[in-house]
C-alpha cells in the first residue's frame, strides 16, 4: 500500500484501501486572467481587456503633431491610435483625436487642444501635494471621462516614452500622478491595479473585458436606432446624428 501523502486527506477506498483525495480549489476568471496575463507586456495586456469591433477611422500625421507640439509623442500612445484609433472606451471614457497644436479646436466640446486647455487651467485652481511646489508642468491631455476628470502627460521631459499621467480629479479636486504610461495607465486601470481607482467615474475600475468605439462607429449605430454600447434598439438613437 502506497503511504498517503502528509499533504493531501487519507480516506479509506474500496477493499479497505487508503486512496489519496485531492482537493482542487476553484480559480475565480480574474485570477486566471491574471495568471494568464503575468508574461505579456503591457500592451499587450491591453489588447486583451479593449475589444474594437472595427478599425481606426483617424488618419494621424506624427511628424506635423512633433512639429507643431515641438516634440515627439510616447511610441505607446501611437501605437494605440494606430490600432483602436480615437473613440470612447465603453461610452465612459474618451480616447482624445491627436490635434496639431496652435491650431483650431475640432470640437468646441472636447479634444486634445480644448482639454489641455482645461488641464492649464486645473493646474493653476486645483489643490496639489506640497513637493509639487515650483514651475507648472507642460501639459498635454490625451483623454477624459464621463465625470470630467482630464488624463495628461507631463511632457516637461526630453524622453517621451518616459512621461508619467497626470490626472485632475474633478469630483476630489485634486492631482494624481502615476509614474507610467498612457497604456500601462488603462492596463492598470481596467485590472484595478492602483491602491485606488484614480478617476471620479468607477465604471472602468476593475472591468476586465470593455468595448472600445470610435465616433464614426458611435454615430453608425445611433443613426441605424441602436444604443452603442448595448447594440439594443434605443428609440431615442435616430434623434442624434
Amino acid at each position: 500500500m502506497r503511504p498517503a501523502s502528509p499533504h493531501r486527506p487519507a480516506l479509506p477506498g474500496r477493499h479497505g484501501r487508503i486512496d489519496e483525495i485531492v482537493l482542487l480549489w476553484p480559480v475565480s476568471v480574474e485570477e486566471q486572467r491574471v495568471t494568464d496575463m503575468a508574461d505579456m507586456s503591457e500592451w499587450e495586456r491591453l489588447q486583451g481587456l479593449v475589444q474594437a469591433p472595427t478599425g481606426p477611422d483617424v488618419s494621424v500625421d506624427w511628424a506635423r503633431m512633433s512639429e507643431s507640439w515641438g516634440t515627439e509623442f510616447p511610441r505607446d500612445y501611437r501605437h494605440f491610435v494606430e490600432r483602436y484609433g480615437s473613440g470612447t472606451l465603453q461610452s465612459c471614457l474618451v480616447i482624445e483625436e491627436p490635434e496639431p497644436g496652435g491650431g483650431r479646436p475640432t470640437s468646441a466640446f472636447g479634444g486634445m487642444l480644448h482639454e489641455t486647455a482645461n488641464a492649464e487651467e486645473a493646474w493653476v485652481s486645483a489643490r496639489k501635494p506640497p513637493e509639487w511646489a515650483g514651475p507648472a508642468p507642460v501639459l498635454i491631455a490625451w483623454g477624459a471621462d464621463s465625470s470630467a476628470d482630464i488624463l495628461c502627460w507631463d511632457a516637461s521631459g526630453d524622453d517621451p516614452d518616459t512621461w508619467p499621467v497626470l490626472v485632475y480629479n474633478r469630483d476630489d479636486g485634486e492631482w494624481g500622478r502615476y509614474n507610467c504610461g498612457m497604456v500601462e495607465f488603462l492596463s492598470r486601470l481596467l485590472r484595478a491595479d492602483f491602491d485606488d481607482c484614480p478617476l471620479g467615474d468607477l465604471s472602468l475600475w476593475g472591468r476586465w473585458s470593455v468595448t472600445f468605439l470610435t465616433e464614426r462607429e458611435q454615430q453608425r449605430l445611433l443613426k441605424a436606432g441602436l444604443d452603442p454600447w448595448t447594440g439594443e434598439p434605443d428609440p431615442y438613437a435616430g434623434m442624434f446624428g
